[in-house]
């Protein structure tokens, strides 16, 4: 029976073409910066989003925190969403990396304004933390994938200007949002003042993330970087995957998004769907009309051989990427409303 893996999109393997790049990549000691399959994607990406610099890490956990990390002191105060990876999901680290307290408001499917933004800064108050840094999540993973209007972006870069204060892009699905918003790259990175992408997800790269942002920034990255444990040697190898990942793969990400809506029409037709995140681009959140325990409505469709995870107590997370193929989705459209949940 043909498994139906619908966990997430990191789940996908290199193709026999990026393996071939990755075997063929030339390579040095990154760390003493000598390795020309890094240069070449750092520039690749810098150049891509009209910033200075590029620093290449092994995940967009580690990214995102040497973001943090280098935007604040200990003591200082972030504001994101209370749906954001950072908060949730990067084991503590805004607190154990940096030392920083969080202001959170859930905004809207997980994305903010600057209305919102303006509410969660700190008073000038020596009782109160340093705000000090705004970051934004696009597309938003607990929001079911949804993307940020440019023109909210651009308003909040104007109050963190007025306020002093950085902004972070945690960008760790940000080529779907820049495809489903027909966002142009060099535009859109404009308004921060560091954005972490990464490559191992709907890209399909084996391992990756960057880490863009002017050079004084980036370096000072690479120190924290280094104090982290993320000094790399001859990583090129897996360098280049992530290059080809970026070259090759991102305008195909408009598959996965068309076949996340279609699974979507589907399932507002099942009984035991009450309701679903409305979809923009390859996550679908779906929340279950049963009494059931999400759990118990994940083992029941993997014996279907549909494999996915609950998402809270009465709601499951589809996501669609590269290796969830033509077949896979019409298997998956055939199957589902046969399953009794």
């Amino acid at each position: 029976m043909l498994t139906i893996d619908l966990r997430s999109d990191t789940v996908t393997k290199p193709s026999q073409n990026m393996r071939e790049v990755m075997y063929k990549a030339p390579v040095g000691d990154d760390v003493l910066n000598e390795d020309p399959s890094i240069h070449q994607l750092q520039e690749f990406a810098a150049s891509l989003f009209g910033m200075e610099d590029a620093l290449f890490c092994s995940s967009g956990t580690q990214t995102n925190q040497i973001a943090i990390a280098c935007h604040t002191r200990p003591g200082d105060d972030v504001i994101c969403s209370s749906l954001s990876h950072i908060y949730l999901y990067e084991g503590g680290g805004i607190a154990l990396n940096s030392g920083c307290s969080v202001s959170m408001v859930e905004g809207n499917n997980g994305k903010l304004t600057a209305s919102m933004v303006q509410q969660l800064i700190q008073p000038d108050d020596i009782h109160k933390p340093r705000t000090t840094l705004v970051s934004l999540e696009d597309t938003v993973n607990k929001g079911g994938g949804t993307c940020y209007e440019l023109s909210d972006i651009k308003e909040i870069h104007a109050l963190c200007k007025q306020k002093n204060l950085a902004l972070h892009c945690d960008g760790a699905r940000l080529f779907n949002a820049i495809l489903a918003k027909n966002h142009d790259p060099k535009e859109y990175a404009s308004y921060f003042d560091s954005i972490s992408i990464c490559l191992s997800k709907g890209l399909g790269a084996p391992v990756g993330s960057l880490l863009l942002g002017k050079k004084a920034f980036i370096q000072e990255a690479k120190r924290k970087r280094k104090v982290f444990g993320g000094g790399m040697r001859q990583a090129g190898i897996i360098a280049a995957g992530a290059l080809y990942a970026l070259e090759h793969n991102r305008a195909r990400l408009q598959e996965d998004h068309i076949r996340a809506k279609e699974i979507e029409t589907l399932l507002q037709k099942m009984p035991w769907c009450k309701t679903v995140v409305p979809v923009e681009t390859n996550i679908v959140i779906w929340q279950l009309s049963t009494d059931i325990h999400s759990s118990t409505a994940v083992a029941k469709l993997k014996e279907s051989n549909i494999h996915c995870f609950p998402f809270g107590e009465d709601k499951i997370r589809f996501v669609t990427h590269l290796d969830y193929t033509h077949q896979h989705h019409q298997r998956l459209l055939d199957v589902l409303p046969t399953i009794l949940l």
